[in-house]
């Protein structure tokens, strides 16, 4: 046996010593919600070989499970039938806060085994893919920013979301006091977490009540995309043991600092970083250059990406710590893309548009296609770098204010066909374009409290 089939029997042997006699298996959909179930082992063991099926009405809701009556892909017109999963071995763990059971995630793929066009795993993997062709491996990872809340599902839908209790008050970022006083809660996700093969390499609280921040060890683009979505997903479950509710929203309060997922890369080939260059410009390479030329020049063509939510367009405002402006500059933390050149081996770029309620998948998908465009059309830094203030450096232009102007700007660009397929961007602007339509007939507690007694 090669080393592969090793590995292969290794995990499958794990499965069947299980004391266990269920497996958990867990799917992306679009909004980055992890979506499964629990499958017998028998059946999981058999399913390794044949894969399953999977109700594809996973992509044919919201994050509500309320049905899209603009896609195309599936729906009452499709009668919503299964579509075939294939679970990746690669990403067995065991769930340490549940009993150690076995964890699996999976993937679709279309009726020719061919990655299914709107599965968002599937997509970094076809990305990745390219870059592998073209001689680059790609090295990423994500942090997170969210609050932490004493509620409980109960509690919270009770007081319709209202005024929630923070963990802690007060602002407190880098606070040791603050992460002592919750220090079980706290310790647990660190502990935890580097158990269910998702290790941190930093975690701190951040300014704001019961914020905190968590740094992901950064790994091969697909693993790292992983680990951010379990991480997420997480978080949720082993918070619950302590009575608290996370909350990985973009913007909680108009008050506060909003929440960010900044996404750091890098390329590589099989011995060293490609983006530094002891001889470049600020120590990067031309090939970082173009790389960031490219996100630059398409950042506009999949903002939606990165900015998935009506509320994602509330953080990205002036002077609340997230970029507004088509700008970069080295270690600069108002702009969107913040190069860090470091050394030979942390040089790197940090894509600082990313919010915390971004699908992991479809984010590193978004970065490492618009680099790799960059890198393929020869693309040069022309953009000068940012001196100061990134809000008051307009030159380049600012991103789109909302996410229906982010969405008609994807939906009408070629450049987001040629980099995500044309199956992949009609679903996924008809599914944005469905959010703002929901929003849109919403009434706000802004829009009663402004015109209830006045007007």
């Amino acid at each position: 046996m090669n080393e592969q089939e090793l590995t292969r029997e290794h995990i499958l042997n794990e499965v069947r010593n299980s004391p266990h006699n269920r497996v958990k298996l867990a799917i992306t959909d679009i909004d980055g919600v992890l979506r499964g179930k629990l499958m017998r082992k028998e059946k999981f063991l058999s399913a390794v070989e044949s894969g399953f099926g999977f109700c594809d009405v996973v992509f044919g809701w919201d994050s509500s499970d309320v049905a899209y009556d603009n896609a195309t892909y599936t729906g009452w017109h499709t009668g919503y039938p299964d579509a075939q999963a294939r679970i990746d071995l690669s990403t067995f763990r065991q769930v340490p806060w549940d009993d150690d059971v076995p964890f699996f995630l999976a993937d679709f793929v279309n009726d020719k085994e061919a990655p299914l066009g709107v599965c968002p795993r599937s997509l970094l993997k076809t990305v990745k893919t390219k870059s592998e062709k073209m001689g680059f491996k790609p090295f990423f990872s994500q942090e997170f920013e969210w609050f932490n809340f004493a509620e409980t599902p109960d509690g919270i839908h009770a007081k319709d979301f209202t005024n929630p209790e923070p963990l802690t008050p007060g602002m407190f970022g880098y606070s040791l006091l603050r992460s002592s006083q919750e220090k079980e809660y706290f310790n647990s996700i660190f502990d935890l977490m580097d158990q269910f093969d998702v290790p941190i390499e930093g975690l701190h609280t951040e300014t704001g009540p019961g914020v905190y921040e968590a740094a992901i060890m950064y790994s091969d683009i697909l693993k790292a995309a992983d680990r951010a979505v379990l991480f997420k997903g997480g978080i949720k479950e082993i918070a619950h043991d302590y009575g608290i509710i996370p909350t990985f929203m973009a913007k909680i309060s108009p008050e506060l600092p909003g929440c960010s997922g900044h996404i750091h890369q890098s390329l590589w080939d099989d011995k060293k970083n490609l983006f530094h260059d002891a001889k470049g410009n600020k120590s990067m390479s031309t090939l970082m250059e173009s790389y960031m030329a490219g996100q630059l020049a398409c950042l506009p063509h999949f903002l939606p990406m990165i900015a998935p939510t009506i509320n994602s367009y509330k953080r990205l405002v002036e002077g609340a710590w997230a970029p507004t402006t088509l700008t970069w500059a080295a270690d600069n933390r108002t702009v969107a893309l913040r190069a860090l050149p470091g050394g030979e081996k942390s040089c790197r770029l940090e894509t600082r548009v990313v919010g915390s309620d971004t699908n992991p998948y479809l984010a590193m998908s978004a970065c490492l296609a618009a680099g790799l465009y960059g890198i393929e059309n020869n693309l040069k830094l022309d953009l000068p770098e940012t001196v100061g203030n990134g809000y008051e450096d307009k030159g380049a232009g600012t991103l789109p204010r909302n996410l229906w102007e982010a969405t008609q700007a994807m939906k009408g660009s070629d450049i987001a066909k040629e980099l995500f397929g044309e199956d992949f961007v009609s679903h996924f602007v008809a599914t944005r374009e469905w959010e703002w339509r929901e929003f849109s007939k919403a009434v706000t507690d802004w829009e009663t409290k402004r015109y209830f007694e006045i007007i």
